[in-house]
């Protein structure tokens, strides 16, 4: 019953204040989510500013056709600097989400840290083997990729 970690790190040639617009509006969510997982905020609130204690749900399609209701709770934000997202009700027996700005010479530091656990014990392990660990590498991936689409290539 392991804890798992990602970790990704992507510099963006925007202002500070425009990557904490972007990043801290659950609206955006679904621009740098891959469609073919149909997320969907259902909480009503993603236009809402970012704080601690807010509460946004969504409907998520990790697998074809299996839908998923998960909540998610802002736990800390520090203006332009982080936020994390906890997962309080999901797929994951733990979803800790740390999310990391830095002005930087032509643009943003974004460093992502997740520590998550899959439920079911050593079956949860099994699958985190076979395809878990490899859909959330897609995931970050097509966002990294989505993101370099919105905003421009690191060009230093």
């Amino acid at each position: 019953m392991a804890v798992y970690k990602i970790e990704q790190t992507q510099f963006i040639p925007i202002s500070l204040d425009e990557a904490w617009h972007f990043f801290s509006s659950p609206k955006n969510l679904d621009t740098i989510t891959p469609p073919d997982m149909t997320f969907k905020i259902t909480s009503g609130n993603e236009n809402e500013p970012l704080h601690a204690g807010q509460i946004i749900t969504y409907k998520v399609s990790p697998f074809a056709g299996i839908k998923m209701f998960w909540l998610t709770e802002i736990t800390h934000v520090v203006d332009r600097q982080y936020f994390v997202d906890e997962q309080r009700f999901g797929p994951y027996t733990m979803w800790h989400h740390r999310h990391f700005f830095e002005a930087v010479e032509g643009g943003v530091k974004m460093r992502d840290v997740v520590y998550y656990k899959l439920p079911l014990g050593f079956l949860g392990d099994i699958a985190h083997a076979i395809f878990v660990k490899k859909k959330l590498q897609n995931i970050f991936g097509y966002r990294y990729t989505k993101l370099e689409q919105l905003f421009g290539k690191w060009n230093r």
